[in-house]
Parts: C-alpha cells; sequence; structure tokens
C-alpha cells in the first residue's frame, strides 16, 4: 500500500511539473505582444529605432554587442539602465502617452524613440 501511495504521489509530482512547464511554454509562445515591444541592440544601433507601444506596456531591450551600452530617457522620463553586456536585457514599462527619446551613455550617437499611445 504504501508503495502505491509513493508511485501515486510520484506521478502526481511529475503531472505537476509538466504542467507547470507547460504553462511557461505557453506564456513564451502566447507573449506576441511582448515580442513586438524588444528592442534590440546590435551593431551600435537600437532597432527599430521607433516603437509604438501602449501605456502600461513593457518595453525590453537586450544587448546583442559585444561592447557594453546604456538606455538613458533625455528628459529622465524613465530609469536608466546599468551598462548592459551582451545579451542582457533591461526591461520599463511605458507611462504616460507621449513621446520618449532615449539614447546609450556610452555611445551618445546611439538613439532612439518611444511613442506611448492610451
Amino acid at each position: 500500500m504504501n508503495r502505491l501511495i509513493g508511485k501515486i504521489t510520484f506521478a502526481a509530482l511529475l503531472s505537476g511539473f509538466a504542467f507547470s512547464a507547460s504553462a511557461g511554454e505557453m506564456k513564451d509562445t502566447g507573449s506576441s505582444n511582448a515580442g513586438q515591444n524588444k528592442i534590440e541592440i546590435k551593431d551600435f544601433a537600437f532597432n527599430p529605432q521607433t516603437i509604438t507601444v501602449k501605456s502600461g506596456e513593457k518595453i525590453t531591450w537586450i544587448n546583442r554587442d559585444e561592447e557594453p551600452h546604456t538606455i538613458v530617457s533625455v528628459e529622465k522620463q524613465f530609469k536608466k539602465s546599468s551598462a548592459l553586456d551582451t545579451d542582457q536585457e533591461f526591461t520599463v514599462v511605458a507611462g504616460s502617452p507621449g513621446t520618449y527619446s532615449y539614447f546609450c551613455l556610452v555611445h551618445p550617437k546611439m538613439t532612439g524613440t518611444i511613442i506611448v499611445k492610451q
């Protein structure tokens, strides 16, 4: 009887693990909106250079260069990032509607724009 209970408990644990993994996969594939709000830093440029998002949505930058980069709001409209190494990410939540300009503190010629709609 104890072996049967042990097997049932083990099976339940495995089942719960599979459910958790499945839920995580669904979240990743189902987040098409988040994919649209990603800005890739590559070849010393923000791509896309201009992005339009809704207020409250997340915006994520990911550094694909070998050099460190930062994200700094020109008007201090959002918190600035620390220096991002290769493959590191930085995320902010879009605030009030408006236009937000930003740049890389290490490479000031790198600029971008976020347009926030309601």
